[in-house]
C-alpha cells in the first residue's frame, strides 16, 4: 500500500510496488501491466504520477513501452556463466545458446608492452581477437595471448573464428588448464570497443580478465573479455558448497 505521508514521493512508492510485484511473479515476463488509467484508478493517483512510477522501472529495464501497446514487463536477458574453464562458446553452448564468432585479429605474433597489465608484459606473446554477436546482436569481445613457448607456431596453423580455442589448444598440444585467476570490473568503452560492438563511446561495459595455468606452463593463456551487459545477463556456478 502507498502512504501519502511518508517523505518517499508517491512515484517512487509506486515504482517499488510494482517492481515487488514483478519479483513475486504477479506480472510475468512479456506480460503488459495495467494501464495508466487502470493504475491510477486502482492507487487513486494522477497519471501523471503513474506515469513518472512507470518511468523509473523503463531506464531500470523492468519495464519496456511498445508503441501502440502498452506497457511489459521486460523479457529477462539469457544468462550465461562466462566464468567457466570451459571456454566462451561452450558457455554460451550449455545456455541452449549460438554465439557467433569473427576475428577482429587473426592469431598473429606481438610485443606486449613493458608497463601492461599482464603476464606478457615486456615480452613476445600470441595475440587474437575476435567478436562474439548472438542473434546478429554483438556481446562480446575476446582478446587473446597465448605464450609461444607452450603453444609454439599457433599462429601456423590456426583454428576458424567460430572453433573453440580451448578444444584446438587441448587436442593440438594435448594441454588442458590446471588452474588459473580471474577478475572483473566495470570499464568504460574506448572508440575500439564501442564501434565493434555498435555503442557510443564511455557506455559501461563488464571487463573479464582471466589467466590460466597448464602442468608445464604458469599462466600460458591471457584473456580479457569485453562484454556488453545489455543482451546478457552474465553468471557464475559457484557448484556443490559442502558446509562443514
Amino acid at each position: 500500500m502507498l502512504d501519502p505521508r511518508s517523505p518517499m514521493p508517491l512515484y517512487r512508492q509506486l515504482a517499488d510496488e510494482l517492481a515487488e510485484h514483478i519479483r513475486d511473479g504477479l506480472y510475468a515476463p512479456g506480460a503488459r501491466i495495467p494501464s495508466e488509467h487502470q493504475l491510477a484508478s486502482q492507487y487513486d493517483l494522477g497519471r501523471p504520477t503513474v506515469r513518472q512510477a512507470t518511468e523509473v522501472l523503463v531506464r531500470q529495464r523492468v519495464l519496456e513501452r511498445r508503441r501502440g501497446a502498452g506497457t511489459f514487463v521486460a523479457e529477462r536477458p539469457p544468462e550465461v556463466d562466462l566464468f567457466s574453464l570451459g571456454g566462451t562458446l561452450e558457455s554460451f553452448r550449455k545456455r541452449g545458446l549460438t554465439l557467433r564468432t569473427r576475428w577482429l585479429e587473426r592469431i598473429h605474433r606481438c610485443e606486449v608492452g613493458e608497463d601492461a597489465d599482464q603476464p606478457f608484459a615486456g615480452r613476445r606473446a600470441f595475440r587474437a581477437a575476435r567478436l562474439g554477436s548472438l542473434q546478429k546482436e554483438p556481446v562480446l569481445i575476446e582478446t587473446f595471448y597465448f605464450d609461444p613457448s607452450a603453444f609454439p607456431d599457433l599462429d601456423q596453423s590456426p583454428p576458424g573464428p567460430a572453433a573453440s580455442l580451448s578444444a584446438h589448444i587441448g587436442s593440438r598440444y594435448n594441454a588442458r588448464p590446471s588452474g588459473g585467476r580471474q577478475s572483473f570490473k566495470i570499464e568504460l568503452a574506448d572508440d575500439s570497443a564501442a564501434e565493434a560492438l555498435g555503442l557510443s563511446p564511455g557506455t559501461p561495459l563488464l571487463e573479464v580478465v582471466r589467466t590460466l595455468d597448464f602442468p608445464s606452463a604458469p599462466a600460458a593463456i591471457h584473456t580479457v573479455l569485453t562484454c556488453n551487459t545489455s543482451q546478457l545477463v552474465f553468471s557464475q556456478d559457484l557448484g556443490d558448497l559442502t558446509y562443514a
